[in-house]
């Protein structure tokens, strides 16, 4: 079961071998209360310890596929449902340090019944977080 903050206590790891970390990865629960197509996410900011790291970098893992931002807004028929994940894939060159961070998500999106005027709305979502020695 998922927790009710949007960010997840677990899933928040560096990724890539270790002494080569490509990045690190941080499970969200989907924000949304009645699900969304992928493409009505316009993206996921994740901030940590006060540094930012910009959606149009980061890549989205939804079970076994991983989708880039344009993959993203073109996928119109892929759904995910509420009670389902999503783990954001950050690019940073060695990871993160072992330890207490306070982490920070932003994910952006659209809704087809809101005017063009009101979009896209953005739900946040901040806690501490614990990456572990490998």
């Amino acid at each position: 079961m998922l927790e009710r903050s949007h960010i997840q206590s677990t899933g928040f790891r560096n990724v890539g071998p270790v002494g080569e970390r490509t990045g690190f990865e941080l499970r969200l629960r989907q924000a949304n209360y009645r699900g969304t197509r992928l493409s009505l996410i316009e993206g996921v900011t994740i901030t940590v310890d006060g540094v930012l790291y910009p959606a149009a970098h980061n890549l989205v893992r939804i079970g076994s596929r991983v989708y880039t931002p344009a993959e993203l807004d073109a996928a119109t028929e892929t759904r995910l449902a509420v009670g389902e994940y999503m783990t954001v894939i950050v690019p940073r060159p060695g990871g993160l340090a072992p330890g207490v961070h306070w982490v920070e998500s932003a994910i952006g999106y659209r809704h087809p019944y809101f005017p063009p005027a009101h979009q896209s709305a953005v739900a946040r979502d901040a806690r501490h977080a614990t990456i572990v020695m490998a």
